[in-house]
């Protein structure tokens, strides 16, 4: 398992910052900004590790910003697995991308052309002034960076992996979604090792406009404890930047290599009920239905669960909805069931935050402790009983329940275990 966010760039220096209830939201550097981008949970400064081949340098020029954070966190995930990949048959090696870089929405890199061509004070332009500038302020390769499967590109070079892949690009849960079909192929006795990445630099200002317009971001009236998940004074999210990833192995190749095995893959669930709430909030029935079918296909009951990671995202409706599904699944046995939100540590990072959520929750099982909600001090009327977790606690069970939600009431639910 890895993880590169503004926590850390290591799993330890992430644990180290839960342990400490710390956060990697701040403040945004630089010039005011009238987009709602005054606090993000941004990655400074990151270069890729020491030891990176010559020939993936030689194209970091085109890697998107999320691909560099990526190629951190598999190159973490690989070294904890022991695994020498490149020994192991290109077409034997799968990997499944979730993403969602949003860095170059907008053209950002045709700014400076635009401005010398006389856009920037609302002048006619001048297409030859702008054709020229053009040529000589915008990278000819600006294509490639901008390509939402960029990432599989450098991944691919680096080990080899040529076996079944894809990217999915779409909303939140595209990263427990490719965790799902990595996970289908290794069974299927495709290959029999995965890469899964989930990767996000989701602190461009045109979405993040976009997303302020939904009513989908907090006004950070508190700065970074703004984003308050459960809590009844939530009022949006604050968003993130970072890469997630896990090494996949079949049990047979595990056991047979001697692994040190970190956790298990036990049951998904998936449901989407679209335009059932007249808008973005989420229908409890499909939070629901994709919790039961996970429990299900994992053999397991509610209350096996150590404790249940949402998608917690801090926003009104979403939240709410999680709570009530998780209501209706436990019934009298609301109380006795954890819930912790984690996207309050790293900033919410779309896709990333799927993977990075699982490799701390079953880092939280092997230390015994159920991680503290950030921020969270009173649940809404009526949801008071569900145990949302404002401190961290001693756990000894062996289940996590990682859940995540995209608009309009997709909803996916993971079941992993130690």
């Amino acid at each position: 398992m890895g993880i590169v966010s503004s926590l850390g760039t290591t799993l330890d220096a992430h644990w180290q910052a839960f342990l400490k209830k710390s956060t990697g939201i701040r403040q945004v550097r630089g010039e005011p900004n009238p987009l709602p981008l005054r606090y993000a949970g941004t990655v400074e400064q990151y270069a890729l590790p020491s030891g990176t081949p010559e020939a993936v340098l030689k194209q970091e020029r085109f890697m998107s910003p999320s691909s560099r954070l990526a190629l951190g966190a598999v190159g973490n995930a690989v070294a904890q697995s022991g695994l020498d990949l490149l020994q192991i048959r290109p077409e034997r090696k799968a990997l499944y991308i979730g993403t969602g870089d949003y860095s170059k929405v907008g053209l950002p890199d045709y700014y400076p052309a635009l401005r010398e061509a006389g856009v920037a004070e609302r002048q006619p332009i001048d297409c030859e002034t702008l054709n020229q500038a053009t040529l000589h302020t915008v990278n000819p390769f600006v294509l490639l960076e901008w390509l939402t499967n960029n990432l599989v590109a450098f991944v691919s070079l680096l080990y080899k992996a040529q076996g079944p892949n894809t990217t999915l690009s779409s909303q939140s849960p595209c990263g427990a979604q490719a965790l799902e079909l990595a996970t289908r192929r290794l069974l299927r006795g495709d290959a029999d090792v995965a890469i899964v990445v989930g990767n996000c630099a989701w602190t461009n200002p045109i979405p993040l406009f976009e997303i302020d317009t939904l009513g989908l971001l907090s006004h950070c009236h508190d700065g970074p404890s703004s984003f308050r998940p459960f809590d009844r004074r939530r009022d949006g999210f604050i968003a993130g930047e970072g890469a997630a990833a896990l090494i996949l192995e079949t049990l047979e190749f595990a056991r047979e290599r001697k692994a040190n095995l970190l956790g298990t893959i036990c049951g998904f669930g998936s449901f989407t009920q679209v335009g059932a709430t007249g808008g973005f909030g989420l229908p409890v029935e499909s939070c629901v239905k994709a919790i039961a079918a996970a429990l299900r296909e994992a053999e397991i009951g509610p209350k096996d669960l150590a404790f249940i990671s949402p998608h917690g995202n801090g926003t009104r409706k979403g939240d709410r909805s999680e709570l009530a599904a998780i209501n209706a699944l436990l019934g009298a046995e609301r109380g006795s069931v954890p819930v912790c939100g984690m996207k309050p540590y790293t900033g919410h990072m779309g896709a990333a935050s799927d993977l990075a959520e699982i490799a701390l929750g079953l880092t939280a099982l092997e230390k015994g402790l159920v991680p503290a909600t950030l921020n969270f001090h009173r649940a809404d009327k009526g949801l008071e009983e569900i145990d949302v977790m404002a401190d961290h606690r001693p756990t000894t069970g062996r289940y996590l329940l990682s859940m995540s939600q995209g608009f309009g009431g997709q909803s996916v639910a993971v079941v992993v275990s130690l």
